[in-house]
C-alpha cells in the first residue's frame, strides 16, 4: 500500500511540475515582452 501511494504522489508531483512549468514559461514570456 505505501509503495503504490508513493508512486501516485510522484506521478501527481510530475504532472503538477509539468503544468506549472508550462504556465511559468508563458508568464515569463509575457513578462519579457512587457519589459521589452
Amino acid at each position: 500500500m505505501p509503495w503504490s501511494s508513493g508512486v501516485d504522489v510522484n506521478r501527481i508531483k510530475t504532472l503538477r511540475r509539468r503544468m506549472f512549468g508550462r504556465a511559468g514559461f508563458q508568464l515569463l514570456g509575457k513578462r519579457v515582452l512587457l519589459a521589452g
